[in-house]
């Protein structure tokens, strides 16, 4: 509209000024006109051009960059600090060095491989290898956003979600700490990443890939990291065993305000974890802000309710869980449900996981040290399902009008399940390779005397 009536505006104003000059020469309006139009949609085309132009936002690139160096807080020394506190002070560095080592270990193979077989299209379960060694990632690439003409530096997203892939693997050291080899820790996790994560990571978020196409939801990766790293560490707490003295000796956490400050380290760059998942710094990522904040509240009164009432007392290991299970059941709906819907999310989150690590942990009868599983597992698979129910209209998500929450709820089902197959295989067969190369635990002195001494010569702390 705005271009047709620029060029009428044009021609009344040439025919003008022609029909003055045609005093002097007959006949030549016409020509003039022409040339006046012809040049203003010139002008035109080349405005749409350049609105239509892939544009680099700097804003985004600084969210962006902002939000992976949040994820790395989570890490280290976030997650490193939640578990460390929770073990037993002669284990306390084995947890440390576990963390650090594993994520710095998955960074190093996701540029050389990883972000190749996750985030090209090659087929629905995986990507290829043209990528490998970010061959083809320079200075000037750039990485598909949600919309079309915005991209990001390609830098920045391979970064970004190495991040993710570290922690991812880092979690998993939470079940079986204190008992196992720090080499078959590694093997393992190198075995799990390259046949685990990179399939699932492809499938949900990678180009083509089967459960994205599926239409399934998951927004920052409630089954790529939490029901993944969940699965993997139940199946080894299972395949390392028990720790000796499990349910007889006392194998209380040595220092809670340490797990407290990692908890909060935790919910701190969750944002970036959460908000960083949509890839600019737009609306969606204020609704995905405003989702980790309230469902991680909500279920740290839930924890600490659901203690009170069947334990006598709230606890601060209670609410340091309570916050990461409400941060693990909005991962998946950050970014489709409304405010009210993470805070039902988290009141869930809070009690179920709360029963997750005390009545489930007991029926499965599994050594899950730092409760892995009761948390991220049973809080990933609840936000996974329930984000096909809280992402309706009804109930203020971001769902077209037509969204059927018994469709969706089916489809989110259905990506729990394929997770929970495809990790609990792949688990299996790297923890049997590491314990045949390797052997996965520790011998019983050096499990005594503590796996600070034993495997890496130093003490958390000296007397």
């Amino acid at each position: 509209m705005k271009r047709l009536f620029a060029i009428l505006l044009t021609a009344l104003a040439v025919g003008f000024a022609g029909g003055v000059a045609a005093q002097d020469a007959p006949g030549s309006v016409a020509p003039v006109v022409e040339e006046a139009v012809a040049a203003v949609e010139a002008a035109a085309a080349a405005g749409e051009a350049a609105a239509e132009e892939i544009v680099v936002n700097k804003g985004d690139v600084a969210w962006m960059m902002t939000a992976t160096l949040l994820v790395l807080l989570m890490v280290l020394p976030g997650l490193a600090l939640f578990y460390g506190g929770m073990v037993r002070a002669k284990n306390m560095l084995s947890v440390l060095m576990q963390v650090m080592v594993v994520f710095s270990l998955i960074s190093v193979l996701w540029v050389i491989y990883g972000y190749s077989l996750a985030f090209t299209e090659a087929s629905a379960y995986i990507g290829s290898l043209d990528k490998i060694f970010l061959s083809g990632v320079t200075i000037d690439s750039l990485a598909d956003t949600f919309t079309d003409n915005v991209k990001l530096p390609e830098f920045v997203f391979v970064a970004f979600q190495a991040t993710f892939a570290g922690i991812t693997c880092a979690l998993i050291v939470g079940s079986f700490a204190e008992r196992m080899k720090f080499s078959a820790v590694l093997l393992f996790v190198v075995i799990w990443f390259t046949f685990c994560y990179l399939p699932i990571a492809h499938m949900v978020w990678g180009p083509g890939g089967y459960l994205l196409e599926d239409g399934a939801l998951d927004f920052a990766g409630g089954t790529v990291v939490h029901i993944n790293a969940g699965i993997a560490g139940l199946v080894g707490a299972y395949m390392v065993g028990k720790r000796i003295g499990f349910g007889r000796e006392s194998m209380a956490p040595h220092s809670l305000t340490l797990t407290m400050v990692g908890a909060s380290m935790l919910w701190v760059g969750w944002f970036g974890f959460n908000a960083g998942s949509n890839l600019e710094a737009t609306s969606g990522a204020a609704l995905a802000f405003i989702n980790t904040l309230v469902a991680t509240a909500a279920a740290v009164l839930a924890w600490s309710l659901g203690e009170a009432m069947f334990k006598g007392k709230p606890s601060m290991l209670g609410a340091a869980s309570g916050a990461v299970a409400g941060l693990v059941a909005i991962t998946p709906a950050c970014g489709s449900v409304g405010p009210m819907g993470a805070l039902i999310l988290g009141l869930l989150s809070g009690f179920i996981c709360l029963w997750g690590v005390n009545g489930l942990k007991r029926m499965l009868g599994a050594d899950d040290s730092l409760d892995v599983f009761g948390v991220h597992g049973v809080g990933g698979i609840l936000g996974a399902i329930l984000t096909g129910v809280f992402t309706a209209p009804m109930f203020g998500g971001t769902g077209d009008a037509d969204f059927s929450i018994a469709s969706q709820v089916w489809i989110q089902t259905w990506s729990v399940i394929v997770t929970i197959v495809w990790s609990g295989v792949v688990a299996f067969i790297g923890y049997k390779i590491a314990d045949l190369f390797i052997g996965l635990r520790v011998p019983e002195e050096e499990e005594r005397e503590g796996l600070d001494i034993t495997a890496h010569g130093e003490s958390a702390y000296h007397h």
